[in-house]
């Protein structure tokens, strides 16, 4: 499925460097090689020549490498310069690509044709991006995983069950003359079981991968002076914000973050929540709420020297449903508490210090029940992205739909069918193409 066109774009991060790399992609790229290096290099070997302009001149000198189609990226003629990173040199050789009859590349383009010619899957694809931003040791490893087609390995087997119990009751459908042995029921029931077993077990480690991929967003919400931005400090340990007795300190969002296990937990510090004394501490609370919505955990932070307020309950029942919060009693080192993690009436309850540093641990263990209550097991985890732990929550709906439609074949086969289309969304095998336009949009240029 090779384009027509033939696309150039700067493969490595703009700026001064001691060397930029241009990549070039497109059906036959040897009229590109005479006119750019006056001559045909061999296939794979790095070769040491001059980068030409249309009058012969160099326009630099360098290594170039050319990867002829299939056996490239992207399964097309693929050529690599090898240039000195300077922007003027870099920026000439680009123009003299597309006056040779290349366009810019879009985002993502190669791994989009690389995906479109069945170099790799979308499941891939989509890997390669989330390699480049990972920022963790953890969230490489995951990303290298999923390259390697861990996930896509995973879904296929899926499919590949699914795909036999279907033959199973479409035979049954278009012969139903023939009788169905008793124990069918009950082998085609074991088999779905089996599947739904398997699919949870995915699930479970997809939703880790997408935890370890995307992060954990925290707010810090409460009342004016309970310690907030102390709090935030002494979690992302940096003095990220300012810190005085004065109530109303704070009137903007600060943000930190920390790796929590391997996953990044990215702070919001926010404004005290009170009747805004003034329009620039209004926009800080009106602020401060929209944070609080989009987070994976709110964490309100109460004095615990005179313990939950009535306006405290009145900043609580503005939040996010329970399951998403954590009261945060602070202050004990005055109150004389100890530092402890306990269930309180719906929401958990962790009692620290954060002048002290104690407690400090048990609250970011708390982070990570709230979103991972079955812990945070990251071996042997792939990254992977929410459409992918979507597509596998429908097929799980669409399996346990099944279950219960064992009396009614043709419906018992449409679920399965859509079981197994839910599954072919993550590999691409059925993605539309607006789907496809939206994931790599998102790449850099030049990948």
């Amino acid at each position: 499925m090779a384009e027509a066109d033939v696309i150039a774009a700067l493969a490595t991060a703009s700026g001064p460097s001691a060397i930029g790399v241009i990549r070039l992609s497109g059906p036959d790229l040897k009229p590109f090689m005479s006119a750019l290096l006056g001559r045909q290099i061999a296939p794979r070997r790095a070769v040491l020549t001059d980068f030409l302009h249309a009058d012969g001149m160099a326009i630099d000198s360098g290594l170039a490498l050319f990867f002829p189609g299939p056996r490239s990226y992207t399964g097309e003629d693929v050529l690599e310069l090898q240039a000195h990173g300077g922007s003027a040199v870099l920026q000439g050789l680009l123009r003299r690509c597309t006056g040779l009859g290349a366009r810019l590349a879009q985002p993502g383009e190669f791994t989009r044709r690389a995906f479109l010619n069945d170099k790799m899957d979308l499941a891939q694809a989509e890997s390669v991006a989330d390699l480049i931003e990972a920022g963790s040791e953890a969230a490489v490893r995951a990303a290298v995983r999923s390259l390697k087609g861990e996930l896509s390995a995973e879904v296929r087997g899926l499919v590949s069950e699914l795909v036999t119990l279907r033959s199973w009751v479409e035979a049954s459908i278009d012969f139903p003359d023939e009788e169905l042995d008793p124990g069918d029921h009950q082998k085609w029931r074991e088999n779905l079981r089996t599947l739904s077993d398997h699919v949870e077990r995915i699930r479970r480690t997809a939703a880790s991968g997408n935890l370890l991929r995307d992060g954990i967003e925290v707010t810090l919400v409460g009342r004016p002076n309970v310690g907030k931005s102390s709090l935030l400090n002494r979690l992302s340990g940096e003095e990220l914000a300012i810190v005085t007795p004065v109530p109303g300190t704070t009137r903007d969002t600060v943000k930190g973050e920390f790796l929590l296990e391997g996953v990044t937990v990215r702070l919001t510090d926010t404004a005290g929540l009170r009747e805004a004394r003034d329009p620039v501490e209004t926009i800080g609370i009106e602020r401060t709420w929209r944070a609080a919505r989009a987070s994976d955990v709110v964490l309100l932070v109460v004095d615990a020297r005179i313990g939950r307020t009535a306006e405290d309950d009145l900043i609580a029942s503005e939040l996010p449903p329970a399951g998403r919060r954590i009261t945060v009693f602070n202050k004990i080192d005055l109150a004389g508490d100890s530092p402890r993690h306990q269930r309180g009436d719906g929401d958990p309850e962790v009692r620290v210090s954060a002048l002290t540093g104690a407690g400090i641990d048990q609250l970011r263990q708390a982070i990570v029940k709230e979103v991972a209550p079955t812990g945070l097991d990251l071996e042997g985890v792939f990254l992977a992205r929410e459409r992918h732990v979507d597509a596998l929550s429908r097929t799980a709906e669409h399996l346990e739909s099944a279950n219960g439609r064992l009396g009614q074949l043709e419906v018992f086969a449409e679920e399965l069918r859509l079981a197994q289309r839910a599954l072919g969304e993550i590999t691409g095998e059925l993605s539309a193409d607006d789907l496809l336009g939206e994931i790599f949009s998102r790449f850099c240029i030049g990948k």
